[in-house]
């Protein structure tokens, strides 16, 4: 297969795919104009991102695209809808940078309660101001609210139960049984695990119903001089939000995401959040541990292989999840070639869309039963013509509920 690396990966991941005679173009940080160039030059099969924006444009540019792979757990920069349209799946790599995220999250957390920034930043002026600096409320029995369940929020309640915190969980996969057993407090709504919390940290995927979810209902809730982190997606904060609760409630913020984020090459920044003293701001690295990039490359290759080995893609993220078919129809047949395009044209002539399909082979490789999803049922005059088959040996309809 025609490999695009588009950003920057592990080494592993170029060479493994070298080493299995696929062809490969590795060139990092392809973006815009120059991404369409590279699909069009080299009409790869698969194309590999990690922060590169892949549009409408890209994918029209290349109709030999097949599957796109974000290194990475969010899509949001993926035309999905797009993708989905000209039949591309699209897969990510969840989970492998869940570690390298969480220990940032507790960076943050020590730096707001030990003033580490603040430590450093004196000291290397040649400032000594031990008063100020050495005073610190400590972590052990600080509430800790965690909104969002996945990988990293996971990681980051192991973290945290290690230093004492008292932690508030909501997510719509958590139960009260589930708390119990990891010890952590239920919270049915984001805004009872904000409530009375020292500490607010959310790990939710950049969906519309996300937007804003860090907001002044969520801020307005927490205990006063409380602290906010951020290490997701820009989007799940509203910083005009933060910025008045900073003012009017002494709110800080750790943030390694933000609006207007310049890109990796860009020298400059300019953000409101620029200067002041209450937000810590770190520059979207997150993920940025090689350990995690080694897991991601992993990711990736694994997902290359499985496609390439069994059809199958991992973690595709642009399949439908609804079932649209409301019936189907199994036919047990013989193991030769025509059987099933025969089927096929016979439910092609009363009209019936085929929404899945599989085919399982019998042992000793003689029959097969295919089981095909469809829209609409088939009449019973189409079954006997099925049947009428020598190489039929039976049909059967099941409804399926929705």
């Amino acid at each position: 297969m025609n490999v695009l690396l588009a950003d920057k990966l592990a080494p592993l991941v170029e060479n493994y795919l070298i080493e299995n005679a696929h062809q490969v173009w590795s060139i990092p940080s392809l973006k815009g104009d120059a991404l369409t160039e590279a699909l069009l030059t080299y009409a790869p099969d698969v194309l590999v991102v990690r922060s590169t924006k892949v549009t409408a444009a890209h994918l029209q540019a290349c109709p030999s695209l097949s599957l796109i792979i974000r290194a990475g757990a969010g899509v949001n920069t993926i035309d999905l809808e797009t993708a989905s349209s000209k039949g591309i799946f699209v897969a990510n790599c969840p989970g492998r940078n869940a570690i390298a995220v969480a220990e940032l999250v507790m960076g943050h957390i020590l730096n707001w309660d030990r003033h580490i920034f603040e430590n450093i930043s004196d000291f290397r002026q040649g400032v000594w101001n031990k008063k100020t600096h050495g005073k610190s409320k400590g972590l052990m029995g600080q509430t800790l609210a965690i909104c969002g369940f996945g990988a990293i929020g996971r990681a980051v309640v192991e973290r945290a139960q290690s230093f004492g915190l008292h932690i508030k969980v909501w997510s719509r996969s958590m139960t009260p049984t589930k708390a119990e057993e990891l010890g952590v407090e239920y919270c049915a709504t984001p805004l009872e695990a904000a409530r009375c919390a020292d500490i607010l940290s959310v790990h939710l995927p950049a969906l519309a119903s996300t937007k804003d979810f860090i907001c002044a209902d969520l801020l307005n809730v927490m205990n006063d001089e409380g602290f906010v982190i951020n290490t997701s997606r820009n989007s799940l904060l509203n910083e005009a939000d933060l910025l008045q609760a900073i003012e009017y409630k002494g709110l800080k913020a750790g943030l390694d995401v933000f609006d207007n984020e310049p890109a990796s090459s860009d020298k400059t920044v300019s953000s409101t959040l620029c200067g002041n003293p209450n937000v810590y701001v770190t520059h979207h690295i997150g993920a940025s541990t090689d350990q995690a990039t080694i897991s991601v490359a992993e990711a990736v290759v694994e997902i290359v292989d499985t496609w390439q080995h069994t059809g199958s893609v991992l973690n595709c993220v642009n399949l439908k999840q609804t079932q649209t078919a409301n019936c189907c129809l199994a036919v047990r047949h013989a193991d030769e070639v025509g059987v099933l395009a025969h089927v096929l044209e016979v439910l092609k002539a009363e009209g019936h869309n085929v929404q899945e399909m599989e085919n399982i082979i019998f042992q000793g490789g003689t029959a097969a039963c295919a089981r095909i999803f469809l829209v609409g049922t088939p009449s019973n005059s189409m079954l006997k013509l099925l049947e009428a088959e020598d190489s039929i040996f039976a049909c059967s309809i099941s409804t399926i509920q929705s």
